[in-house]
């Protein structure tokens, strides 16, 4: 679709939780661990599709999956959210991250089963 449109596809990949510092409470974000996602999703990316002519970046972020993947969207004004359809009947009893992203994200939200 981002190649139909001609626009660039950000694939963000959110990690639930944020591990902070115990003394200082900063944020740690081991950068090894994000280049081993990046490269662990480009190579993903790949066994779907061909990425040739396609502008990809990568977006890693940790916390609540719904509403980092809204503000990704947010931040770089997507035309629309791709994400995979929730696997568990958990999250079909405790509400699930596309079923949140529809209700509250700004851009058209598209649920792939």
């Amino acid at each position: 679709m981002a190649r139909r449109i001609g626009q660039s596809l950000v694939v963000a990949y959110v990690t639930p939780g944020v591990f902070c510092e115990p003394m200082t409470g900063q944020v740690i974000v081991e950068q090894t661990a994000r280049e081993e996602t990046e490269r662990w999703l480009l190579g993903e990316l790949d066994q779907v599709c061909d990425r040739t002519g396609l502008d990809v970046s990568i977006v890693t972020r940790r916390g609540n999956p719904s509403r980092e993947l809204a503000a990704v969207a947010d931040a770089v004004c997507a035309d629309a959210l791709v994400i995979g359809a929730p696997g568990s009947l958990w999250h079909h009893i405790a509400g699930s991250v596309p079923g949140w992203l529809a209700r509250h994200a700004r851009c058209p939200v598209i649920v792939v089963p």
